[in-house]
């Protein structure tokens, strides 16, 4: 599996999960446009599909690329947009959800931090916002999910700072600055028709796009 060819598959679709969800498929995965028809074995022992392991090293490299966007959206789960359709989101975004204040005090803060210093690791990140300790996992998961659910923060790589590496974060104005000039100068019908193209209004990513975008920050920030 080569970058090259999986960023000729993000772009065309527009944006793909990494892995099925239990095999389904939709949302459609960058798993099923490498292997289709072949069903996802999640076991991480020696009798574990080596595809799967290929496919996460493909993720952490997709991910620093800068020829793609990654992601925790769609339900939390690892997500690649390609930039077109991602300038598009952010641009629909203005007009929405994502023009009205971050509700969380804690994900505004770490947003602060990150459009300072990108990309962080959790760890790191933690510490900084001072939400280390499993008593704050749960309000640094709300403020991190209302980021990604706004496409302010994007995955950036990982940072082996543990037992297991951990996914390193960016402000998506600091990593990906040209794609908020690009919003910003990017007509609302021609977000439309992007986001229509890529996202179909029948489909589940798009479904899950517009749960989001017409809610207040503390509808999104409770769920």
């Amino acid at each position: 599996m080569k970058i090259k060819s999986a960023v000729s598959k993000i772009e065309k679709n527009g944006v793909l999960l990494v892995f099925p969800i239990n095999n389904k498929s939709q949302p459609h995965s960058l798993w099923s446009e490498f292997f289709p028809r072949k069903k996802m074995n999640w076991e991480w022992d020696e009798s574990g599909d080596n595809r799967v392991f290929d496919m996460w090293s493909l993720m952490k490299r997709l991910s620093e690329s800068g020829e793609v966007v990654y992601s925790k959206w769609y339900q939390g789960r690892a997500t690649f947009f390609s930039k077109k359709l991602f300038t598009a989101l952010i641009r629909l975004s203005f007009d929405g959800f994502l023009n009205s204040g971050l509700h969380s005090r804690p994900a505004r803060e770490i947003l602060e931090v990150l459009e300072q210093d990108s990309p962080l690791s959790t760890k790191k990140l933690k510490l900084i916002c001072e939400l280390q300790g499993k008593d704050n996992a749960k309000i640094y998961d709300k403020a991190v999910k209302e980021l990604f659910t706004r496409f302010l923060v994007v995955g950036y790589g990982e940072v082996d700072d543990g037992a297991f590496p951990s996914l390193a974060l960016a402000a998506t104005k600091t990593i990906f600055e040209e794609l908020y000039v690009n919003a910003e100068s990017m007509s609302l019908k021609d977000a439309e028709s992007i986001v229509d193209h890529y996202m179909p209004e029948a489909g589940l990513f798009r479904k899950y796009f517009e749960k989001y975008r017409q809610r207040t920050p503390k509808e999104n920030e409770v769920e």
